[in-house]
């Protein structure tokens, strides 16, 4: 999973006819993977497309992530960053600044009509040019921030093709070479104790450059013809409908992973019948698209999927109030896992806004009352139907840099709230029961919310009337909501951010990011350079406490409201074997194995 925030939901929608993405050339079927196994899977949204540079939505990156390999993984069974396609862990100079990493050989891309028949195998060169692509502005790679003020000469090759309106493949980029056909090379700009989660995000994964230049369209971007050297390669896209991926015959010889010493019974049991096996197991995916938690659930009932990340909304229809799976589920052989996502839900202020912006102490104020008003409690309880505990700090536990026993969020207090907007001036000057700004003029909030949002909307509308506060929705799509984010048209929004490390979450409020990754469009001196400080602390537990002073920053300026980390409750079928749910993971289908005669059968 790559370790930047992505958002919760960007649904695309883009109508057009089933497009079939299969050639005679590349039907060979491997050995290992059985064609008479399909795994059946859904999201909850549209995709926007599949290149990996490109893609900044999770959808879309789940899908990316089957196709493509990365440098790096978390440990499937555990939490640790091992190699991938790597051949080791990275090799870092004393000084931090050069990192030296070698790639497996024989690795090679899934067959395509553009490599003429050939076996192409990825190279350091892919690497290269790939992440040169994540830099380019004609790109716009949402993730181009991992890498732009990072590398040795990566910026000044930015500046270069916004001068001359392209950007040259061929010039050398300073921090990025190809020492020889499998040895890459990374100078960075400083020492930065950071990158490595990054390695292992689907936006670094490698693309063959061939490909890009016969399929990409006039923005540089090649959504609709992936090539990777992953596990599976599409073969039939129906947008925002239905995708069906079937394992590549290229794929790199790859084992399920054993137990790792001191694991739990359940991961060793989970581990024991997969011992020894090849992956991926099986042939085929079908993935469809299911918008509505309630078709969901019954396709998972019905048999038509295999495993089921169960939607908070109608929890209750399969797990009792202590989050246990309710016997009709279980007496059919189906299992729950249960996790705490590294999923952050927070409320975000657009800090340019003239009424909820700014840092004077009234507008603080302001913005600490909101949070004091909403009773994050009640969302868990009634909208997420109790999936999901209270946030506490910025970074979610298990991500990398949570401090352990903090806890700077604003807590539930009306009666403090309504105390905090008399002292700074917010009175309810003409007796109507709201009130004003401090300058008298009529105060109105406006939070943005989606169609799905009802029950969220009755809540915040509820707890900020409670203490004198106006609120005025902006109902729209997620995808418009976020476009207003990034123009600074959107004054408050509630949303999400998934993220694997505190790096990543930091930099969405980070200055010099404001208005692209930072859309709170946060500015605080002495947070930015805590941020880069951060990046040159070698010791994990000196980084640590760098995060904990970033952390009390963001609570004493609230560009942010701290409300949930995600608890994300997985229903899988009797025929599965081999499912777990890694918050690390955005999909493990390729560990994933089924028993074709209980799946038919539906026992």
């Amino acid at each position: 999973m790559i370790s930047i925030v992505r958002p919760r939901k960007w649904i695309a929608r883009v109508l057009v006819l089933g497009v079939v993405l299969a050639s005679p050339a590349m039907a060979a079927q491997p050995a290992w993977a059985d064609p008479a196994k399909t795994l059946h899977v859904m999201m909850d949204g549209g995709e926007a497309g599949f290149d990996p540079q490109a893609a900044g939505d999770s959808y879309s990156a789940t899908v990316v992530t089957a196709m493509f390999d990365q440098l790096y993984q978390f440990d499937y069974l555990g939490s640790q960053i091992v190699p991938m396609i790597a051949l080791a862990m990275p090799e870092i100079t004393a000084d931090g600044r050069t990192w030296i990493i070698r790639i497996k050989p024989a690795i090679f891309f899934a067959d395509d009509p553009v490599f003429k028949g050939k076996k192409r195998e990825l190279t350091a060169d892919d690497f290269v040019y790939s992440w040169k692509r994540l830099i380019d502005p004609r790109v716009r790679s949402p993730n181009v921030e991992i890498l732009a003020d990072r590398i040795a000469g990566a910026r000044a090759a930015i500046e270069r093709a916004k001068v001359r309106g392209h950007f040259d493949y061929d010039e050398q980029i300073e921090g990025l070479r190809a020492l020889d056909r499998h040895t890459l090379r990374i100078k960075l700009v400083e020492p930065d104790y950071t990158l490595l989660p990054y390695l292992t995000g689907f936006a670094l994964s490698a693309v063959a450059r061939e490909v890009i230049e016969a399929h990409a369209g006039a923005d540089g971007r090649a959504m609709e013809h992936p090539v990777g050297t992953g596990p599976f390669r599409l073969v039939e896209w129906r947008r925002g409908q239905k995708m069906a991926l079937v394992a590549n015959a290229n794929y790199r010889e790859e084992f399920f992973p054993d137990a790792p010493a001191g694991a739990d019974a359940a991961t060793k049991a989970l581990a024991a019948p997969m011992r020894g096996k090849r992956v991926p197991r099986v042939g085929r995916i079908e993935l469809s698209v299911i918008e509505e938690p309630q078709p969901a659930l019954l396709g998972f009932e019905s048999g038509a999927l295999d495993y089921l990340e169960l939607p908070f909304e109608i929890a209750p229809k399969a797990l009792d109030a202590s989050g246990r799976l309710l016997p009709a589920f279980g007496d059919r052989g189906v299992t729950l896992q249960r996790v705490t996502d590294l999923y952050l839900g927070y409320l975000y202020f657009n800090m340019d806004d003239p009424v909820v912006g700014g840092v004077a102490p009234a507008q603080i104020a302001l913005r600490r009352a909101v949070m004091m008003a909403y009773d994050v409690e009640q969302e868990i309880k009634v909208v997420r139907n109790g999936q999901g505990i209270p946030a506490t700090q910025p970074v979610p536990p298990d991500a990398d840099g949570h401090v352990p026993g903090l806890d700077v969020r604003a807590r539930f207090d009306p009666a403090a709230a309504r105390a905090l907007l008399d002292k700074f001036g917010y009175r309810d000057r003409d007796k109507d029961g709201l009130r004003e700004s401090p300058t008298g003029q009529p105060l109105t909030l406006h939070i943005g919310t989606t169609p799905e949002d009802r029950e969220r909307e009755d809540l915040i509308r509820k707890n900020l009337l409670a203490v004198g506060l106006r609120t005025e929705f902006v109902n729209r799509r997620w995808a418009e909501l976020f476009k207003m984010a990034q123009a600074g048209q959107l004054q408050v929004w509630m949303l999400g951010a998934f993220s694997a490390t505190a790096d990543a979450i930091f930099l969405t409020l980070y200055g010099p990011a404001a208005g692209n990754a930072n859309i709170a469009r946060f500015r605080n001196a002495e947070f930015d350079e805590l941020y880069r400080q951060s990046k040159r602390t070698a010791t994990n537990a000196e980084r640590v406490r760098i995060y904990e002073k970033m952390s009390r920053i963001v609570a004493a300026y609230s560009p942010w409201g701290l409300r949930i980390y995600a608890t994300r409750s997985t229903l899988v079928q009797p025929w599965v074997q081999g499912f777990r749910r890694n918050p690390h993971y955005l999909q493990v289908w390729r560990f994933v194995d089924v028993d074709p005669a209980r799946q038919k059968s539906g026992k």
